[in-house]
């Protein structure tokens, strides 16, 4: 089934559903369907490889034998509303969990912990699993087809009111992970990984050096995250199946609620790939969590320090922050110094103001940084908006090879200048602290705003009305030529 085929038919049939209003409800419930169909065909894999091997999924809730529309044995119209809202849902979220249970199993229960079912019709919702069933989810080259069908999913979270928040561009994800050095055998963390953008591109690169199974099992146990927010968290763990990610070690809960001096050395990661909320406050009591001289109401001030926590002497982070905190004073500058002081702060990217664009209009940057020890040195690079781009958007969006230069300069760091202004420019640490931690350089030119007379500004007004009209009126002489005759 082709991308564009599913999401058409996806959205056609819950479109008609009175129980759905919006992208947010109908991505949910896509979500924890789509779910239970690939986690279904993962256990047909786990029993060819055990024979031991117990669903801890009761039999009439596993979707082999409630949603077999193939085979025509589901449940249809009323009496398949009445399943999944008194049977399905409520026993998913009520599993009894045994002591010892693998990941794989428990994990089912707090998936659903906080799903709904939104939708109220029989007959669409028996019309909505068949088009699931179309996918053959042990079929690697289908299961790898359907996982761009899964990023256009993930994308529609965009426009799905306060979710949009979850998605981080598919680019920017894969150029960090691309950048932090990973190695097999890295445990890798991201402490508010929404979707599981961040893992999977970090899968992807140690995908390519896991060639035996010991390697891929290995691979298997990588990846590390936490979600506050139930459909996100759904999606990840989804996300994580979907890509031969059998055990996601996947967290549901808040990542800022425990205190950092608690934190021992099996709490810290090799890598650590973040885009942390920004723009958001935190509760007085978060704030006691961290140390007094950083403490901040700040969301991303607070991430920002539980990855400096949190992260192994040899670790390697990237970390996308916003301008704010570039040329944020207070206690901003006591995290950018003890981000100097205990940290080599090697790189700082500024992404263009365009990038989570129509999204947000705040300016993000990259940090990246290792624990090999203070900094001597750091470069700041200036990502330009690519040549016939004014600005990204929905249908215009970063891509990877807009990063091209900056893959050639990576490795090859000098200084570079355009229109006067620096792009790439090294700093030392004693110079950054002589600026009283002000990282806000490289950054881009600032567009003044031309102010006239206001007879200048009519008569411009009245010049560019004209021009306008003018082009009208000869689009239409044009247009009724054409058609024979005028008006």
């Amino acid at each position: 089934m082709s991308l564009s085929t599913f999401i058409k038919r996806m959205r056609d049939i819950t479109r008609l559903d009175q129980g759905i209003n919006g992208d947010a409800q109908r991505i949910e419930q896509l979500a924890w369907m789509l779910f239970l169909k690939i986690y279904d065909d993962r256990e047909y894999d786990w029993e060819a490889v055990d024979e031991d091997y117990e669903s801890i999924i009761p039999e009439e809730c596993r979707w082999r034998n409630w949603a077999d529309t193939v085979n025509d044995t589901a449940r249809k119209g009323d009496a398949l509303i009445l399943f999944v809202d008194g049977t399905l849902l409520p026993t998913l979220k009520e599993l009894p969990i045994p002591a010892g249970c693998p990941l794989r199993k428990s994990i089912v229960k707090t998936v659903f912990t906080d799903i709904h079912n939104f939708m109220k019709d029989g007959v669409l919702l028996r019309q909505l699993i068949s088009e699931i069933n179309e996918c053959d989810f042990n079929d690697p080259r289908e299961a790898h087809a359907f996982g761009t069908i899964y990023e256009t999913i993930l994308k529609l979270l965009q426009s799905a009111g306060s979710s949009g928040e979850f998605y981080t561009p598919r680019a920017v994800t894969d150029f960090m992970a691309r950048h932090v050095d990973l190695k097999l055998g890295d445990r890798v963390a991201d402490f508010a990984c929404g979707t599981g953008g961040f893992l999977n591109s970090a899968r992807e690169v140690l995908s390519e050096s896991a060639k035996t199974v010991k390697q891929r099992a290995q691979l298997n146990q990588s990846f590390y995250g936490t979600e506050k927010k139930p459909l996100p968290y759904l999606l990840c763990v989804t996300n994580l199946l979907l890509h031969g990610v059998d055990e996601p070690l996947i967290t549901y809960g808040n990542s800022l609620t425990k205190n950092t001096g608690d934190y021992t050395e099996k709490d810290k990661f090799d890598v650590i790939l973040m885009n942390p909320p920004y723009g958001g406050s935190e509760q007085s009591i978060i704030q006691q969590n961290f140390p007094g001289n950083m403490r901040s109401a700040e969301t991303a001030d607070l991430f920002l320090i539980l990855i400096m926590t949190r992260l192994k002497a040899t670790g390697r982070a990237a970390v996308i922050i916003p301008d704010g905190f570039l040329f944020g004073g207070g206690n901003k500058a006591e995290i950018k110094k003890g981000l100097l002081h205990d940290f080599n702060l090697h790189t700082v990217v500024r992404l263009p103001g365009s990038v989570f664009s129509p999204y947000t209009s705040i300016a993000t940057n990259i940090l990246f940084f290792n624990g090999t020890g203070p900094t001597k040195e750091t470069w700041f690079y200036r990502v330009d908006m690519p040549e016939g781009y004014k600005h990204f958007s929905k249908t215009k969006p970063m891509l990877l090879e807009h990063f091209a230069e900056l893959d050639a300069w990576w490795n090859n760091r000098v200084p570079l200048a355009q229109n006067g202004m620096d792009k790439a420019r090294c700093y030392s640490a004693e110079e950054l602290e002589e600026l009283n931690f002000n990282f806000d350089l490289c950054g881009f030119a600032q567009e003044e705003e031309e102010i006239l007379p206001p007879e200048e500004l009519i008569a411009r007004y009245q010049a560019e009305r004209a021009r306008h009209l003018k082009v009208m009126d000869d689009a239409l002489d044009h247009i009724l030529s054409m058609i024979g005759g005028r008006a």
